[in-house]
């Protein structure tokens, strides 16, 4: 099954690539690696802000992050012209805006991890890191950088 396969199976429409806020571009290639940017969580077009562990719980902190995939993946579309090329999810680095108390920032990025694996199967499995962080730009709950393998 292609990856545009299981995309629409999962109900999945890849966005177009969001200007990006400040100085910086959405995607580096460099010979067979791809650097996305940070993209940050969205909701109905505008970020979604929010604090975990102190006005959004851990499951919505999951969705936010599942959504910043998607506009991951369609910035990776955009990069690569094909997401069957991908070989490899190498790396995520996810911040997560959150109080000092809150310790769930792994269960928050398996949004993102989880779908993933979904979309790529074994080619989705990647190292990662989650961070707890003070603030993201324009207060956004999620915060993703991803790096990828294409062939």
């Amino acid at each position: 099954m292609s990856v545009y396969d299981r995309l629409k199976s999962l109900g999945i429409e890849l966005p177009p690539v969001s200007i990006p806020a400040a100085a910086y571009v959405p995607f580096v290639r460099t010979g067979n690696l791809v650097f996305l940017s940070g993209h940050i969580a969205k909701h109905e077009g505008k970020p979604w802000v929010g604090q975990l562990g102190a006005n959004i719980n851990t499951a919505a902190g999951k969705l936010a992050a599942r959504a910043v995939c998607i506009d991951l993946l369609g910035t990776l579309h955009a990069a690569v012209g094909d997401l069957n090329k991908v070989t490899r999810i190498v790396k995520l680095m996810s911040l997560v805006n959150s109080t000092s108390e809150f310790t769930e920032q792994h269960l928050v990025t398996n949004g993102c991890s989880e779908l993933l694996a979904e979309v790529f199967a074994e080619k989705g499995a990647h190292a990662r890191s989650a961070f707890g962080v003070a603030q993201i730009p324009m207060g956004a709950c999620v915060e993703i950088e991803m790096i990828v393998e294409v062939a």
